[in-house]
């Protein structure tokens, strides 16, 4: 029973979701679009883990994280997150015309 890999994905990306949605404007939101994770170490449940994620790049719509996972022991994961900022009306009208194409309610 271990912080597993793909949480550890999870968490970054909400913890860079979140820390955007702070300094964007209404309307807007954030998707991710790459992950690049090393996993360098386990950690055991219960231990808390801390992620801490700098912005390493802006590019118009692009924003490029670089982040660092610890438990209290040791650093047990880093790598490199990449978001872009959306307008939420224009994401929910290209899915529902995606689900209208596919055939879904």
């Amino acid at each position: 029973m271990v912080y597993a890999t793909p949480r550890m994905v999870s968490d970054v990306e909400y913890a860079c979701r979140d820390f955007l949605l702070a300094h964007l404007d209404p309307g807007e939101d954030s998707v991710g679009t790459h992950v690049s994770i090393d996993h360098l170490a386990a950690t055991p449940m219960g231990l808390k883990v801390t992620i801490e994620a700098q912005i390493a790049e802006i590019d118009r719509r692009k924003v490029v994280f670089s982040f660092s996972v610890r438990d209290p022991v040791e650093e047990v994961g880093r790598g490199k997150h990449v978001r872009f900022v959306v307008e939420t009306a224009k994401t929910r009208e290209r899915l529902a015309a995606k689900r209208a194409k596919a055939g879904l309610p």
